[in-house]
C-alpha cells in the first residue's frame, strides 16, 4: 500500500511475471565490513549458519515476482563467493558482475546488462538487508509496474531533530520516513535517470531518479528490514529469524 501522505550467476531460471514479463533484481554487495570490525565484508558474515548475502538472494528467488538476479560484487570477492556457493551447496542462479567505484557506479554496471528494449521492472536492493520478505518484494514490483516506481520506507519511531546552523530544531515525526530497499522502477525511467554524472548528493536510487524530475512513491516496508551494519545487528537478525 502506498503511504497516503506521500504524493509522491551457478551461485538462470526462467523469468516470471508480476504484470511485466521481465523482472530484474540488482543486489548491490560492495561493503567492506569496516564498521562490523570484521576481516570480511558484512554480506559474507554468517547469519543462522549461512552468509547474509544468501538470505537476501533467497528472498528474491522465493518471491512470486521471480526476478532474474544480478549480483554486483567487488571483483576481489568473486572467487570467494563461488567458494561459498560450493561450501554451502547454494544453487540459486545469479549473474555475477563486478562493482564500481561507488554504489551509483555499481548500479550502472548492473543496468548495463539489461536490454533497453525490454519492458522491464528493476528492483535495486542492499545485500545486507537479509530480512526483506517476498511479500514486500512482490508489492514493490507490482506498484512500480503500475506507477513507475516504488520505494520501500517506514515511518520514524523516534523523535527527530535537525541541525540548523548552531542549534537544532525538532521535526514532526509524523512527516519523517526512513528509506529502505528494494527501490523498484520501470526500466526506461531508471536508465534515463542514470545517464547523469555521479553526484555526492545521490544517497540512493530514488535520489537519482528524483533528480530527473520524477515524483517518488513510497510503499510500506517493515522495521525488520534493517541493514546489517554493526556486530549486534547479526544477533538481532538471528533473533527475528528464530522467533
Amino acid at each position: 500500500m502506498r503511504f497516503e501522505r506521500i504524493k509522491s550467476h551457478f551461485c538462470l531460471k526462467s523469468m516470471g511475471t508480476t504484470s511485466s514479463m521481465h523482472n530484474f533484481a540488482i543486489i548491490v554487495a560492495g561493503g567492506t565490513g569496516a564498521r562490523m570490525l570484521s576481516s570480511i565484508p558484512k554480506q559474507f558474515l554468517l547469519l543462522n549458519g549461512k552468509p547474509v548475502l544468501m538470505h537476501t538472494v533467497e528472498a528474491f528467488y522465493n518471491s512470486n515476482s521471480n526476478p532474474k538476479i544480478i549480483l554486483v560484487l567487488h571483483a576481489g570477492f568473486h572467487q570467494y563467493w563461488e567458494q561459498l556457493c560450493t561450501e554451502y551447496n547454494f544453487r540459486i542462479p545469479v549473474t555475477l558482475i563486478k562493482g564500481g567505484e561507488t554504489r551509483f557506479h555499481s548500479v550502472k554496471n548492473g543496468l548495463d546488462l539489461i536490454d533497453d528494449e525490454l519492458n522491464a521492472v528493476i528492483a535495486i536492493h542492499d545485500a545486507v538487508r537479509p530480512l526483506i520478505t517476498p511479500e514486500v518484494i512482490d508489492e514493490s514490483f507490482r506498484y512500480a509496474f503500475e506507477h513507475g516506481n516504488a520505494i520501500v520506507a517506514v515511518k520514524s519511531r523516534d523523535s527527530v531533530r535537525q541541525v540548523w546552523n548552531d542549534h537544532t530544531v525538532a521535526l514532526k515525526r509524523e512527516d519523517i520516513y526512513l528509506i529502505q530497499t528494494p527501490q523498484t522502477f520501470q526500466s526506461d525511467l531508471l536508465k534515463k535517470a542514470y545517464e547523469v554524472n555521479y553526484d555526492d548528493n545521490f544517497t540512493d536510487d530514488a535520489s537519482v531518479v528524483e533528480r530527473s524530475g520524477e515524483i517518488i512513491n513510497l510503499i510500506n516496508g517493515s522495521h525488520q528490514n534493517f541493514k546489517i551494519t554493526f556486530p549486534e545487528d547479526i544477533a538481532i537478525a538471528e533473533a527475528i529469524l528464530n522467533k
